[in-house]
């Protein structure tokens, strides 16, 4: 009995914290049809917002999958001192708020801080611009990549990279014929993550961005512009696409997600 209370307990939770509000969004969105919601997402500032987005995302992914890689073979298979520093460091961004993020990020590269200023003397501006929107979005979503690696690579053992090495092999064929096999699903678990949550990611975009409709507006920002414009079908139209790619992204995470024991 109390077995059957607990799982109807979860799944009333679930209901109305997830699948109402989100069931709501997508009745709401076709609710008129398909056609005014494909007009809502083709229009000029829509699908700028898309592109932004996307680049956003693919440059942090990049960003993050490169460091990731790195620092999760530095943790696993090197000791040095402040290790265990760095290990810690990297879960920041998981305890940090977004928008406090977006805060640090103006007062380090603002334009009246010392490197912002230098930066912007070099023509390169950070603040309200991509670049630091990508910042941003690389600071929140760091800790992903490395956190799906590692556990693979301390199941890995070092055995056969050690046994390359003996055998001749430098570092980088090590890596490339050794590490990336054993670390494939892993990292693209990692990477799926690491993408969900650029596309996602809101409160320090939100901060570093200024909002500039045409210029630095991500779908995130341009669906609360929309809403509190009382443009609600677009705000839900692009919202539900957000909520697409979720659940995509479950899907693919899914698949890719390593199993315990192999």
């Amino acid at each position: 009995m109390a077995k059957w209370i607990l799982r109807l307990v979860a799944l009333a939770y679930l209901l109305f914290l997830l699948i109402l509000p989100i069931g709501l969004i997508g009745w709401r969105t076709f609710a008129d049809g398909l056609a005014p919601v494909i007009e809502s997402l083709t229009s000029e500032e829509a699908l700028h917002a898309m592109r932004v987005t996307v680049e956003v995302a693919i440059w942090a992914v990049v960003l993050n999958t490169v460091f990731g890689v790195g620092a999760a073979i530095l943790l696993v298979r090197r000791e040095f001192p402040g290790k265990r520093l760095l290990n810690a460091l990297i879960d920041l961004p998981l305890a940090v708020s977004p928008v406090v993020v977006g805060l640090a990020l103006i007062l380090a590269y603002g334009k009246y801080s010392t490197v912002g200023g230098w930066l912007e003397t070099a023509g390169i501006q950070v603040i309200f611009s991509v670049p630091g929107m990508v910042l941003a979005t690389v600071f929140v979503s760091l800790p992903l990549v490395v956190r799906a690696i590692v556990p693979v690579l301390e199941q890995m053992g070092d055995d056969q990279e050690q046994a390359a090495r003996t055998l001749g092999a430098g570092g980088w064929a090590t890596f490339r014929r050794i590490t990336v096999p054993g670390i494939r699903g892993a990292l693209g678990y990692g990477i799926v993550l690491c993408l969900a949550r650029a596309l996602g990611e809101y409160g320090a975009v939100a901060v570093v961005s200024g909002k500039i409709v045409g210029e630095t507006q991500t779908l995130t920002l341009f669906v609360e512009e929309r809403y509190l414009n009382y443009e609600v079908l677009t705000a839900f139209a692009a919202a539900s696409l957000l909520a697409l790619v979720a659940v995509a992204t479950l899907l693919i995470t899914r698949v890719l997600r390593p199993k315990e024991g192999n």
